[in-house]
């Protein structure tokens, strides 16, 4: 996708990553990328989040090895991060599950000017997420949480998302915990630093989990064993993107004392379907064949080396342009073929769903709540069909 000077020049204000300017020398070292875009623009999530750190690492990486300028587009929401994309004022969207709910049409994407979308991905990087919990409350396994006090901010839909399954993997649902609800997602934390939990479903990078720890409740992870296939076969049926994923880095983790969680992709390099090939082919070229430049910035960003990044699952099947790339760096193996033709056979028959349900007179009459519960039931339907 080709964003024109006039579109670049009107970005939010943001990073403008250009190796060139904070280091003359640097120019000499550049060579552009065919079909790599010149200047880009890419929406992120909010200043100081560690995907907007992450874009920034690599927006750096293209100025000094490519020359090409990035101006990153920061937001607060979902809908803010996925609509520059859509409407085409960015070239690319760095994105969490807020993916998935697009593609899906689910929450915020239920709704008349939106339906399921066509957007694909090109990398991703590895993520852990999991069922935090009070070290007295017992919990340690997905069974244990029958009962327990479970933290839960509604609005979180991206965080509540992938509790989802967790709960399955044992067999269980939202109705077999006993729910105490919170205003935010960081108050369903200081719940349990306060006691008035036993667990929430978190990330284990969280600043607030070391607290946490420090407290007279301690800290305990729900492990998702990796051989459990049953388990593990009812999580992904209840939400795709998921995958065994033994995690290292975070509060009561170490590199000794590592726990088998969920992991999930955050962010996404996504795009539209409609991005040409060779620039899709190109992006995923540059991030992948940049990486010594940005590697080391933190803790994280070993994890965006393409063989990592580059395999499924994501929240949106994967562009055509980056699989060329990912084929000739001998990454795409049959099985990743073989998970992206699933991934495509999903997001056509909901859209095809989407679109028979929007022509009802029902549904061209149904204020939101009830046209959520309409395609609520017609995607489950798209869905078993599959």
């Amino acid at each position: 996708m080709r964003i024109t000077r006039r579109q670049y020049l009107q970005g939010t204000t943001g990073l403008v990553a250009a190796g060139m300017m904070s280091n003359p020398l640097a120019a000499l070292a550049q060579t552009a990328l065919a079909n790599l875009p010149t200047t880009m623009i890419w929406s992120t999530y909010d200043v100081g989040s560690t995907g907007y750190v992450e874009a920034s690492a690599i927006a750096d990486a293209f100025g000094k090895k490519y020359g090409t300028r990035v101006r990153l587009q920061p937001s607060g929401s979902a809908i803010g991060r996925v609509k520059p994309l859509t409407d085409g004022r960015a070239s690319h969207a760095w994105l969490a599950n807020e993916l998935f709910f697009a593609v899906e049409g689910l929450h915020e994407y239920c709704a008349p000017d939106w339906g399921p979308q066509d957007l694909r991905t090109l990398l991703g990087r590895k993520n852990a997420f999991s069922v935090v919990a009070t070290k007295v409350s017992g919990i340690k396994e997905p069974k244990d949480l029958k009962g327990k006090r479970f933290a839960i901010a509604r609005a979180n839909s991206s965080v509540n998302i992938k509790v989802e399954p967790i709960l399955a993997f044992a067999g269980l649902t939202w109705d077999d915990v006993e729910l105490v609800e919170f205003p935010s997602y960081g108050a369903t934390l200081k719940g349990l630093v306060e006691g008035k939990a036993d667990c929430a479903g978190v990330a284990p990078a969280a600043a607030t989990l070391r607290e946490l720890e420090a407290s007279p409740h301690g800290i305990g992870w729900v492990a998702l064993d990796p051989a459990n296939k049953e388990g593990w076969a009812r999580a992904q049926a209840a939400v795709p993107f998921v995958e065994p994923f033994q995690e290292s880095i975070g509060a009561g983790l170490s590199a000794e004392k590592p726990v088998w969680m969920m992991g999930y992709r955050y962010p996404m390099i996504t795009v539209s379907a409609a991005t040409s090939a060779d620039e899709a082919y190109a992006m995923t070229k540059a991030v992948a064949e940049s990486f010594d430049s940005y590697k080391d910035v933190n803790a994280i960003m070993p994890r965006w080396n393409a063989q990592e990044a580059g395999t499924p699952p994501m929240d949106a099947a994967f562009h055509d342009g980056a699989i060329k790339y990912l084929k000739e760096a001998g990454i795409w193996k049959p099985e990743h073929q073989k998970w992206q033709e699933a991934a495509l056979k999903r997001h056509a028959a909901l859209k095809a769903a989407w679109k028979q349900m929007m022509a009802t007179d029902a549904a061209k009459a149904a204020e939101l709540p009830a046209l959520q519960a309409l395609w609520e039931t017609r995607r489950a339907a798209a869905i078993k069909s599959l």
